[in-house]
């Protein structure tokens, strides 16, 4: 028999906790072993939906690891957070997966890879959208040389606001009190749709780009209404071969995952022979070739046959013991806080940052 994954749930501050929790529950070699958070209330769809009894809902991290005994743990604090929770959850023997972004700073993401490393553990950093086929798609056409080197990432990504949907993409509406009293809104907390979603573009960048040196950053956000986090950033990257450019906005039209607002959610890639046009939950991308240059709509990747999302593939990588690769690999998801700090600090000085050799 193969081995069954034990998973812990711990904190619950992003929604998407329990969109993870029913990816181990519809996982046929793994199982929630327990779920945690300091605010019980916010665990009870879950407990609800995945029918977790009472003796396996913690409100103390130290309690549910100990009494559980989980092979790897899903983490989704706030994002400032990040650090201290790593390394709360570390030491108890556990592979450690978390949920974007990586962390609010190259400091507090350097802890993260510490803290898991002296444990002699896995780390792996989730980003949704690695999982969505039209870009798995399009990475594959750039590594098959189908429009030569990269030399652009346009990247425009959001949505309406983090506190319009729930797990599963539940709507609700929220209330301004609402807006007021969530992390997503508090700068201390790492809330603003730069920390949000330019974390996805230069670290999914970072994957297409490979070996592409990043050598500046130059970054504008806004801060409408007296908020003291942003809901719209601009960032430019020169890279040694050009400059690509990635937004973020809350505040679109409507959410990707149910209408494409416009401008459109995804990725552009331009190479020296071609494009690809990628969009979030599009069925096909679309690809300019020097034997097609007026542009042909292609079918995505069927995932089905690889790793449809983040709980699949880090239980092969811990059962079959090979490294985490991809978006999802901290080395990778370094490069990209690294651009994430820069950005902040650009668009807080007001000017361009040099990114210095490492």
């Amino acid at each position: 028999m193969s081995k069954i994954w034990k998973v812990a749930g711990i904190n619950f501050d992003h929604m998407h906790m329990g969109d993870l929790l029913r990816m181990v529950q519809e996982h046929p070699s793994a199982e929630i072993v327990g779920i945690c958070d300091e605010q019980e209330s916010r665990m009870q769809a879950s407990a609800d939906n995945f029918g977790i009894p009472t003796e396996h809902i913690f409100t103390d991290h130290r309690a549910c690891l100990e009494k559980t005994q989980p092979d790897f743990v899903i983490l989704c604090p706030a994002t400032a957070e990040h650090g201290d929770w790593t390394e709360k959850v570390a030491p108890y023997d556990v592979d450690v997966l978390v949920e974007k972004p990586f962390a609010a700073s190259l400091a507090e993401a350097d802890r993260m890879i510490a803290a898991v490393e002296m444990a002699g553990k896995k780390l792996a950093i989730n980003w949704p959208m690695r999982w969505d086929p039209s870009h798995v798609t399009a990475h594959r056409l750039l590594n098959e040389g189908r429009i030569g080197k990269l030399t652009e990432v346009h990247y425009y990504d959001g949505n309406r606001g983090p506190l319009y949907h729930l797990a599963d993409k539940v709507e609700v509406s929220p209330t301004q009190k609402e807006k007021e009293d969530s992390w997503f809104y508090q700068k201390d907390r790492g809330g603003g749709s730069l920390l949000d979603y330019l974390g996805y573009g230069v670290t999914l960048g970072t994957w297409h780009h490979g070996d592409d040196k990043p050598l500046e950053v130059t970054s504008v956000t806004d801060l409408p209404n007296g908020l003291e986090v942003d809901e719209h950033s601009m960032t430019i990257v020169r890279y040694d071969v050009g400059l690509s450019k990635y937004e973020t906005r809350w505040g679109t039209f409507t959410d990707p995952w149910i209408h494409q607002p416009q401008p459109k959610c995804g990725f552009v890639l331009k190479g020296t022979k071609g494009t690809i046009s990628s969009y979030d939950k599009e069925s096909t991308i679309r690809a300019q070739t020097e034997d097609c240059p007026e542009g042909q709509d292609l079918p995505t990747d069927d995932l089905s046959k690889t790793f449809e999302n983040p709980v699949q593939y880090f239980t092969h990588c811990l059962a079959n013991d090979v490294p985490v690769e991809g978006p999802l690999n901290p080395a990778v998801c370094r490069i990209g806080q690294r651009l994430v700090d820069a950005a902040q600090q650009s668009a807080k000085e007001k000017r361009t940052i040099t990114l210095p050799d490492e």
